[in-house]
């Protein structure tokens, strides 16, 4: 007697051309087991279902296989989240062509309230690396439950794994292979610490090959699992165009970066906010506020704080709440240890602000809030 694990595992092996099509035969047989069981007999099930069909889902070397994959999966700690389960992906579960298993490993909440996939070029330039590192640092600090999303591959995506462990923020890497090995290799040590924030996730079995197939397919989970895709840089075909064309087709919000237009690696970036496809954004304050999502400045900032200072940004907030609180003002380098703001995005953001008729330079290199 197989079980519905070992049924599902299956039915995802069936060359099946549509899951949709898959989705319903499972509904109407009232389970993966069911489907399996009555294989033979598909007409009675689906009136009009071809031979062809019958032959794929009588195809016994499915459940052996699924039966091995079980073994590999109780051996070596995965998860198996089939389509159904509480811990299944909800925003995932929304698209017509969701796995019907996924092989996850870490400890991910994949369904986490705030959740981004961010891709981009495997030639990211350090201008791309610097977008997504920052991105993702403010993201942390505005947003600090998100959970980040992408694909593991060199460039973009794995700056922004790094970035989102660097800024304690739980990130997963969706494969385009089984959870037997990682691709590329180059990137085994962060898939380590991902497992300790966030995970790996598949729908391939252990022994899958890395055809290119396999990425473009992978990619409709990056697009799917999340609130919204950030593309950073693109060239003018590429992966991270596709994932960006996946989510608008689930109705799910895109952004992009912009860059210089002569760049190679800017050019699908600008071709996707110029057509109309992505939001054009610069910062994390800008997708935040796109998103419309609660932000940890605003929960911080209470009563006459949120009176005071209702137009500020977040990052303007915090500055014009620890000038406040110092009547005699605070020197640059007090800020920065105060804020954990970097110098060289702090200088730009006080100028901007004095310039606004904010806060006002002072002898001593000071910096008051001005009363308004």
């Amino acid at each position: 007697m197989i079980t519905e694990q070992v049924a599902l595992l299956a039915l995802s092996r069936a060359q099946v051309p549509q899951l949709a099509l898959l989705r319903q035969l499972i509904d109407k047989a009232g389970s993966a087991k069911l489907l399996l069981e009555n294989a033979t007999d598909i007409q009675q099930i689906l009136p009009g279902a071809t031979p062809r069909l019958a032959a794929l889902l009588s195809d016994a070397s499915l459940i052996e296989r699924a039966e091995q994959e079980m073994e590999f999966v109780e051996k070596n700690g995965i998860n198996l989240i089939c389509l159904g389960d509480e811990a299944y992906p909800c925003r995932l579960a929304e698209c017509d062509d969701a796995p019907l298993v996924l092989h996850s490993m870490g400890n991910a909440n994949l369904n986490a309230r705030h959740i981004v996939s961010i891709v981009g070029t495997r030639h990211a330039s350090e201008y791309g690396k610097e977008l997504c590192t920052n991105f993702v640092a403010d993201l942390a600090r505005f947003v600090p439950d998100t959970l980040i999303v992408s694909g593991l591959a060199y460039g973009i995506d794995v700056c922004a794994h790094r970035a989102a462990l660097k800024a304690g923020l739980p990130t997963v890497g969706v494969l385009a292979h089984g959870l037997d090995q990682v691709y590329p290799a180059a990137h085994r040590s962060t898939a380590k610490s991902m497992l300790q924030c966030g995970g790996l996730l598949t729908e391939f079995m252990s022994g899958t090959n890395t055809f290119p197939s396999n990425f473009v397919q992978r990619n409709r989970i990056v697009a799917g699992i999340a609130d919204a895709t950030v593309v950073v840089e693109s060239a003018s075909k590429g992966g991270s165009l596709i994932t960006a064309s996946l989510a608008g087709s689930y109705a799910r919000d895109c952004f992009a970066f912009p860059g210089r237009v002569n760049d190679q690696y800017s050019q699908g970036c600008n071709e996707l906010v110029s057509r109309n496809k992505a939001a054009l954004i610069t910062s994390a304050y800008d997708f935040v506020e796109a998103m419309n999502w609660e932000t940890a400045t605003k929960k911080k900032n209470t009563g006459v704080q949120t009176e005071l200072f209702p137009e500020l940004t977040p990052e303007e907030n915090e500055v014009m709440t620890a000038l406040s609180a110092n009547s005699d003002g605070l020197q640059v380098n007090h800020l920065v240890v105060q804020l954990n703001v970097p110098i060289n995005r702090l200088l730009p953001l006080l100028f901007e602000m004095e310039m606004k008729g904010y806060i006002k330079a002072v002898a001593g290199g000071n910096y008051r809030a001005l009363m308004r």
